[in-house]
């Protein structure tokens, strides 16, 4: 079956970086699109950034356009996402998302769950 594992998140201070990576399973992960998603405490989850299957082309939202940085190593099954000058409102859950097809437009149909990313100094 599908799965899903993110690993990466921590505590760091404002300014700093880290990298999530999402770890895919139980299908042809270069056929598909994937995303990022985020959930802050009291807040909707909300998209963060997308790559699709073909040409990995991106999608990011605009508080973190400049900043971050989505990827996918198609041979490792993994993707990435390199998030640099955090800020303390970057703070939330990130989820890894598989999309239904290899394009971004397509519907999430499945999560991970879930790496607590966590900006305070």
């Amino acid at each position: 079956q599908v799965q899903l594992v993110e690993s990466g998140g921590a505590l760091v201070q404002p300014g700093g970086s880290l990298r999530l990576s999402c770890a895919a399973s139980g299908f042809t992960f270069r056929l598909y699109a994937m995303t990022w998603y985020r959930q802050a405490p009291g807040k909707e989850r909300e998209l963060v950034a997308g790559i699709s299957s073909i040409t990995s082309s991106s999608n990011y939202a605009d508080s973190v356009k400049g900043r971050f940085t989505i990827s996918r190593d198609n041979a490792k099954n993994t993707v990435y996402l390199q998030m640099n000058s955090l800020k303390p409102e970057d703070t939330a859950v990130y989820y890894c998302g598989r999309h239904s097809s290899s394009i971004l437009s397509s519907v999430v149909t499945h999560w991970g769950q879930g790496t607590q990313v966590t900006v305070s100094s």
